[in-house]
């Protein structure tokens, strides 16, 4: 399995203040099937290549990033150690990985809460303070094992960090509106919402624009302003 590294030139426990600490979540669960997998991680891949997110990054001053992979209970398997982008170079290191990344568990559930609190465990364990602390949960679906969002920020610190929502369309329930009720949390969260997997690289490039500018406010792909306030 491909786990992008730091940098050479910027150590991670040293060097400029860090604007962002991003972890990212990648849902593989039951039902998400071997292409939607190779989608989703292609579609990452591409969303970091895009020449606006890019510049969106190397204009903050670089941002702190990590990727795991969740589904059950008990599977959480990291994708990408913690890595410091802060060159175009850097950035493509990093595409690369995630694009050569190899799924280790297809048959669990749904556990949200589970991953979440996985997701507070990397915060914790980032090798720099970062200014903004942010998760980026991907999913097509509903919480079905294990304690739910709210037990998870009851259980975890997560006083400081935004949780921002990537929904794939199409489930029943409607994870869209179960994402904006119960797992987005923190100053100006927001979902946004791929129309199935072949839109996901488009969402999650709108996704990082909004999450390395700080611009948590702005509307969605229609229009609309997807935020909440906890």
């Amino acid at each position: 399995m491909t786990r992008p590294t730091a940098e050479p030139s910027a150590p991670l426990a040293q060097g400029p203040v860090c604007p962002l600490a991003l972890v990212l979540a990648i849902d593989v669960s039951s039902s998400v099937d071997a292409r939607e997998f190779d989608l989703q991680m292609q579609g990452l891949a591409r969303a970091f290549r895009d020449p606006r997110v890019g510049e969106a990054i190397l204009a903050s001053g670089g941002v702190l990033v990590t990727a795991f992979e969740w589904s059950g209970r008990a599977q959480h398997v990291t994708l990408a150690e913690w890595t410091w982008l802060s060159s175009q170079a850097g950035i493509e290191r990093f595409a690369a990985g995630l694009s050569e990344a190899h799924r280790t568990h297809t048959s669990y559930p749904t556990a949200l809460g589970y991953a979440l609190g996985h997701a507070a465990i990397r915060l914790r364990g980032a090798p720099r303070p970062c200014l903004r602390q942010v998760v980026d949960m991907s999913g097509d679906g509903v919480n079905n094992e294990g304690f739910p969002p709210e037990s998870a920020y009851r259980a975890f610190d997560y006083r400081r960090i935004t949780v921002n929502g990537l929904v794939v369309r199409g489930a029943d329930p409607d994870p869209v509106v179960y994402y904006r009720e119960r797992v987005i949390r923190g100053y100006g969260a927001f979902v946004e919402v791929a129309d199935g997997y072949g839109d996901y690289a488009k969402a999650m490039a709108r996704k990082l624009l909004r999450e390395v500018s700080g611009n948590a406010f702005a509307g969605d792909a229609r229009g609309r302003t997807l935020t909440r306030r906890d």
